[in-house]
């Protein structure tokens, strides 16, 4: 048996149209599991590269949207991928840029995990919950409080859940990428001094690939991590061990 594989799993994962969601639903989608792409826009280009996979619309906007999805169908594995982000100094920064952050990234992360739980343990299955953290799990950033906040709370949340449901058969782990190569981080490595900057403190010597994040969810998805609960892995090129 091949404690990697996927074969004859169903996984949901979030904010698959692009970047590490998209990395993330076609590393499982080729270790064998069927992929569910839940996205607000159309996952076209990750369902080409998945052999058995299809698109749930959802907007995270609000926070309960992915609640009905686990009262149709099993789903073995779950992947909090989608967030937002809103940068300003903490001193201007908006109650409305904080609400938008908090519910994308850490409300609709619990209550979407909440009903997967529900409806795991109701059935007796087993299952796992990767969510996606982040370096500023762990530090503070500059400009991004709500964020930094969420993803703090990601952190925690993933730990809290671990605990109440390991005994249950239900892991719950994280994964905090580091600087990744996305659209996202675009204009960072097209800027030579940051870029330089963020290289320099990177042991690796190089930007992660989107495929690192995929690789490292298919492992905690896995039969392979059955005995890690409440993990934040961090995949980040040795970023906080500098």
């Amino acid at each position: 048996m091949n404690a990697f594989s996927l074969e004859g799993k169903r996984a949901l994962v979030t904010g698959a149209n692009t970047g590490i969601g998209q990395a993330i639903a076609i590393a499982m989608g080729n270790a064998g599991a069927e992929v569910l792409c839940a996205a607000r826009r159309d996952c076209e280009e990750t369902l080409n590269q998945i052999g058995n996979g299809r698109h749930v619309p959802l907007d995270f906007s609000d926070p309960m949207a992915a609640v009905p999805i686990f009262e149709k169908e099993p789903i073995d594995i779950l992947v909090n991928n989608a967030g937002i982000i809103r940068r300003a100094d903490s001193v201007d920064f908006t109650e409305t840029d904080w609400d938008d952050v908090m519910d994308v990234n850490l409300k609709a992360v619990f209550f979407t995990c909440q009903a997967f739980g529900r409806a795991t343990l109701a059935a007796g299955r087993t299952a796992s919950i990767v969510n996606i953290a982040s370096l500023l799990s762990f530090q503070g950033g500059i400009r991004v409080p709500s964020y930094t906040a969420s993803k703090h709370g990601i952190a925690g949340l993933t730990k809290l859940l671990a605990n109440e449901w390991a005994a249950q058969g239900i892991n719950v782990n994280a994964i905090a990428p580091g600087y990744i190569a996305t659209n996202n981080t675009k204009a960072l490595r097209e800027d030579t001094e940051r870029n330089k900057q963020i290289l320099e403190r990177i042991p690796a010597g190089r930007w992660g690939e989107a495929s690192d994040i995929g690789e490292a969810a298919v492992f905690l998805a896995s039969s392979a991590a059955k005995y890690i609960h409440g993990a934040v892995l961090n995949v980040d090129g040795g970023w906080l061990a500098r």
